[in-house]
Formats: structure tokens, sequence, C-alpha cells
């Protein structure tokens, strides 16, 4: 099973429950409609990895998004993620009116930072993504259409969670093609408080 750290500690995650169509910009820069509910998908444990792939049977995509881990009732902790997603095989399903998991649940299609326990969720928790030094990503719960509270009772409405499992909450705009050997870095901010700071090179 793969696992994740947490405050120097090895988590296993059973699964990872995401969230889509969360921000209103992201929404639009992919020319979706805004849902009238929570899109919720799953990715297994075994799209958990620790490399940043720019391929994968086809050129993939990122989405930077904070992701919280769920212990003891409630969201315990804070990391940064990476849903990576194969575009053009999702825009076929989507076309197909097909389910997303060829295109979001592969193996490596889940990167994250180390996770930093936290006390409550903050609304002005932010993320923050560079890519080879510029800023591409922004944004945070003040933008999410659900804030984490309403999407851990939606989730709890029909499916359990158990201690270890993520919850990735969506992503805001900016989402583009991973280019092998660019530099992504990536931040979670509390206010001005750096709560995560964290690298990877796309290989």
């Amino acid at each position: 099973m793969k696992t994740v750290q947490l405050d120097n500690k090895t988590i296993t995650p059973n699964k990872i429950v995401c969230i889509g169509r969360n921000y209103v910009d992201h929404i639009a820069e992919l020319g979706n409609e805004v849902p009238d509910e929570m899109v919720i998908f799953l990715k297994p444990n075994s799209a958990i990895s620790n490399q940043l792939s720019s391929f994968h049977q086809e050129t993939l995509h990122y989405e930077g998004e904070l992701s919280f881990i769920y212990q003891q009732g409630r969201f315990s902790a804070v990391g940064f993620g990476l849903d990576l997603t194969k575009r053009g095989l999702q825009s076929k399903l989507k076309g197909k009116g097909l389910p997303w998991d060829r295109a979001k649940a592969f193996n490596g299609s889940a990167v994250f930072s180390d996770f930093v326990s936290i006390d409550n969720i903050s609304p002005d928790l932010t993320l923050a993504l560079k890519i080879d030094n510029e800023l591409i990503q922004a944004g945070g719960i003040e933008l999410m259409m659900y804030k984490p509270d309403d999407i851990l009772k939606e989730i709890q409405s029909f499916m359990d969670l158990q201690d270890g499992d993520i919850v990735m909450t969506g992503t805001p705009k900016g989402v583009g093609v991973i280019k092998s050997g660019t530099k992504f870095a990536a931040k979670v901010l509390q206010g001005e408080t750096e709560l995560i700071n964290k690298s990877w090179v796309a290989v």
C-alpha cells in the first residue's frame, strides 16, 4: 500500500475522495457547466506517488488542490495535492457519458506534499503553485463553491471515511499540461503563514 507523511509519521490512506468543479473560474476555463450538486469521484491507494510524471499513455495535465487527511471524524491535517489527469481521454469519456476512472485513477495520478496537522480549517487557507518560478495557480477556501465542512458532510451522507483517507477539494483556475523537466513549487498558506513548501521536477 502507498503512503503519505504526516508530521513525520507514515499514513496509509485507504482511498482518495476528490471533489470536481469546486471553483467557478476553473469550471469556466474548461468550458464545463456549473453542477447542480457536488461532483465526487475516487482515486485508489495505488494512485499515490512521490513522482510527478508528464506522461502516462498520453500527455498529463496538472490540477493543484488543497488536500486534507481525515482522522477521528474530522479533517485533521492539510497538504498540497496534484490531481493528474489524462485530459484527452477524459474528454472522450465525458462525451460518451462514461465514468472518468481511466483518466483520473491511474497509477501515479495523485502526487502529495507532506501533510501537517491543523486544529481547525481556517477560511484564509490557500494554495499557490509556481511552474518554473511563474505563479500559475492560486486560490483557497474563500473561492470554493463547497467548503470543507460541506464536503465532509456530503461524502459521509453515502460513504464511510476511514482514518487516513485523503480528500482533495478541487482546483483553482490555471490548470494545464505537464512538461518534462519543469519545476513545480507548491505552497499552502494560512493567511501570511507558510504551512507547506514542496517542489517537484516533472519527469
